[in-house]
């Protein structure tokens, strides 16, 4: 893994299990380091999806990325609300300046009264038998699954209230030095 240091902006790179590149984003600046996960932020990041089409995000946005954990987790605001969007997804590496996973299509939605909704399950069985998903896999991430939903419900790192303001703030912080 490379040297890791606060402040310093990384792409991010999501890949399908076949190994192909799907969505790329321009950046995300390092806000914390911890010995399972990172924490990233970003805001108006240029998106450019398998097509080539790209757009910005448009609202602040906290990211967090796990070493050993099957997702990756992304507060932001929306309406000066705090959603949540989580992508079921292999843990991260970091290689040549890029944050790089294997996402593989299941989401889960987390609203501002702590509701969530499970997404995209269709895409999840369609690509599993395309691709070929292992049963290994298949297993770890209905597990994982699980796991992200029992944070969620007891309000737990990401979820925890006033966690993606203190991150958003340390991200204003680390951005108008730069």
């Amino acid at each position: 893994m490379e040297n890791l240091e606060i402040g310093n902006k990384y792409e991010i790179h999501g890949y399908k299990h076949n190994g192909k590149i799907y969505k790329a984003w321009d950046e995300a600046i390092l806000l914390e380091i911890h010995d399972d996960y990172l924490i990233f932020g970003n805001e108006k990041t240029k998106v450019t999806e398998l097509d080539g089409q790209t757009w910005w995000t448009r609202e602040p946005a906290i990211l967090y990325f796990f070493k050993d954990r099957w997702f990756n987790i992304i507060g932001y605001y929306k309406k000066n609300k705090i959603y949540y969007y989580c992508n079921m997804a292999s843990p991260f590496i970091i290689e040549e300046g890029a944050i790089k996973f294997i996402d593989y299509d299941l989401d889960l939605r987390i609203f501002p009264d702590g509701s969530f909704k499970v997404l995209d399950c269709g895409e999840y069985n369609y690509h599993k038998k395309l691709m070929n998903y292992p049963k290994e896999v298949d297993k770890i991430l209905k597990k994982e699954l699980a796991a992200l939903i029992e944070m969620v419900k007891k309000h737990q790192l990401a979820f925890s209230l006033g966690t993606v303001d203190h991150y958003c703030d340390i991200y204003k912080e680390i951005t108008k030095k730069n």
